[in-house]
Formats: C-alpha cells, structure tokens, sequence
C-alpha cells in the first residue's frame, strides 16, 4: 500500500508500504478521502509547529474516511463495505484524565499523525488503515468528504461546548480557516442571533458570508472594522479566536460584551495578552483542545443535515500528487478544505 509521509519542511513523498492486518477488536479499512489539516501543513511547509519537530519520517493525516474492509475478532457492529468516519483520537482509558472524561488531555494519547511524542504517532494518509472498531463511526448517508470532515467538526463542537449556550448569542469568529468558518456554521447551528467574522482574505470572507456569517471584516483593509461593535462597551458575547494571531486577539476585546467568553483553538504560538482590557470587562478565556465523545455527534450532525460542511471542501487531489495538494491548502487566497481523494469516489480538482 502506498502512504504519503512528510521527511522535512517541503519533503512529501508516495512510499510503499506492508497491508496491515487486524488484530482482535479492530477493522482495516480501505481509505477514500483525508482532509489536510492546518497541522499537516505545518509540518509541510516548516517541519513543525513551535516547539513541535519532525525528528523521523512521519505519516501525515487525521482527517479521514473510508470503508471496512476486513473485520477482525470480536468486532459488533460493523460490516464489509460500511463507509465509516475514523476519529484520530485515541486515549489511553485508564488514566486520570480519560476516567474524568477528559479524553482529550490524556498523557498517552496516540493522535493520528503527530510529532509532539518521539517516536512519532503515524497518521492516517495511507490506501489501507487498521483502526480499533471504537474509533469507527457509520458515516451512512454522508458522501465520502462529508464523512471526512468529522475530525475538524468535532473540534468546533468541544469548542462550543465550552462556549456554553450560543442560543440568541451575538458571536465574533477571527480567523476563516476551516475551523473558524465551522465555527460559523456551528454557531449558525446552535442559535446565534447574530454571526460577525474576520479574516485577511476576500475569499474567506466570501466563504464565511456564504456559510452564515451576518458580517464579514477584512482587517487588512479595514483595520478599524470592529470599532463599531466597541460602543458602549461592547457588542458580542462569545469570540471563537480561531487565527492564533495575538492582534486578531486584541483587536476583538473592545468589541466584547462585559462578562463575554472568548473561547482560544488558534494555535500559533504564544500570544501577548491584553490582561486588563480582559480583566475590567471580566471576560472568561477558555482554551479549547481536541475533542473526543464530540465526534459521535459530529457524525450525527451531519447525517440529519443540521450542518452541511459541503461548501467548505473546495479542492480535491489524487493521492499521488500531494505536493501539489498541499501547496493549493496553503493557499487562503484559493482554497479553504482541501482533500485527498484514496479511493474509486473522485471528485476531480476543485470538487
């Protein structure tokens, strides 16, 4: 089977690699789309992120959909043929943290395609992939992509959750990545009375008007876009921060309602704080990592067409020309979710 494995910043390479075979409790399954993550590009175009290296050859990918093909011993409810969404999560049960349902933070987590542990954990961009059967979720009714997207969903929705009830809310997204623009369907969703975003691309905020934003700022261009929503002040009552820029940050606190939620999934790097802008509108910081029993529900979501992630998937690549895919998924002037195509179900490019 082939694989795509990063080796260094702007190393992509197709390798061969052995078919797997499922031990007790788990399926292979047979891959048909992967989403490119912001962290996969992170490994692409610098070989890490902070403090985050590639130190080995690392399969990348955890965003990802395929069918069963082979079951192994002591599996229930799956079958041959299923179209399934894998969730990458993948705790340890036993510690601390998975007993206090806390998945998310547990200390040995093996999270499809990431190099913050040595050795690294291997990802999920392969032709065949055994999985434990509970990471497996019926994707039944879902396209191929849709069932790929449960990974970034659920992220959104364990944000949400923190958030606390966005019913009659007024949300500020920064930042219109896949993440921040789910973060408006999700909001959408839930309630929100009224959705603002901001980005520094027209594409996006395209994009996020297309997905339910009421107002969309292009900071670059109007830097000062957001002093309206800073009178008396302050307008909105949840900020999902979704860029990871410390001005993104800063420049949306006058536009928070006293006793505001800003709710962190940005993750680029340390940010400098506005503390006593924060402090004298008693805003709450909550930092929003992962997911885990969320991505059921993202599954679910999905299938009663509460929330369509369709119009986010905008490109779709063979597999074996991820160099070029992963140069168009860096690009925010063109693309938003760029995906992978594993299997027989193909999309063609811009699908």
């Amino acid at each position: 089977m082939k694989t795509i494995t990063a080796f260094a910043a702007k190393d992509l390479r197709v390798e061969e690699h052995d078919v797997p075979t499922p031990r007790t409790g788990e399926v292979l399954i047979k891959m048909e789309r992967g989403g490119i993550c912001g962290s996969d590009l992170h490994y692409f175009n610098h070989g890490g992120f902070g403090t985050v290296r590639l130190k080995e050859p690392m399969i990348l990918g955890h965003e990802v959909s395929g069918r069963i093909e082979q079951i192994g011993p002591n599996v229930e409810g799956l079958e041959i043929g299923l179209l399934v969404s894998v969730s990458p999560s993948r705790p340890c049960g036993q510690c601390n943290f998975c007993q206090n349902a806390q998945q998310n933070h547990c200390p040995d987590m093996q999270f499809y395609g990431s190099a913050m542990p040595f050795p690294h954990i291997q990802g999920a961009f392969r032709e065949r992939l055994v999985a434990n059967a509970a990471q497996c979720v019926p994707a039944d009714g879902l396209s191929v992509g849709e069932a790929a997207m449960a990974e970034p969903l659920s992220v959104v929705l364990h944000a949400a959750g923190l958030a606390g009830s966005l019913a009659s809310k007024r949300v500020l997204v920064t930042g219109c990545g896949p993440i921040g623009l789910l973060a408006v369907i999700v909001s959408r969703a839930f309630g929100a009375v009224s959705i603002a975003a901001t980005d520094v691309t027209d594409f996006t905020l395209a994009k996020a008007k297309e997905v339910g934003a009421d107002t969309v700022i292009n900071a670059v261009n109007e830097p000062n876009g957001l002093a309206p929503f800073s009178e008396n002040k302050g307008y909105f009552d949840v900020l999902f921060e979704c860029s990871g820029v410390a001005a993104a940050l800063a420049n949306a606190v006058p536009a928070m309602r006293p006793g505001g939620t800003i709710v962190q999934l940005g993750l680029g790097g340390d940010m400098t704080l506005p503390l006593q802008a924060m402090t004298a509108k008693e805003l709450s910081l909550k930092g929003s990592f992962r997911f885990h029993h969320e991505f059921q529900t993202a599954v679910e979501m999905m299938a009663q067409k509460r929330i369509d992630v369709s119009p986010l998937i905008t490109q779709t690549f063979d597999f074996n020309e991820p160099t070029k895919a992963f140069e168009i998924a860096s690009d925010r002037t063109q693309s938003i979710k760029v995906h992978l195509n594993f299997g027989s179900d193909v999309g063609g490019n811009g699908s």
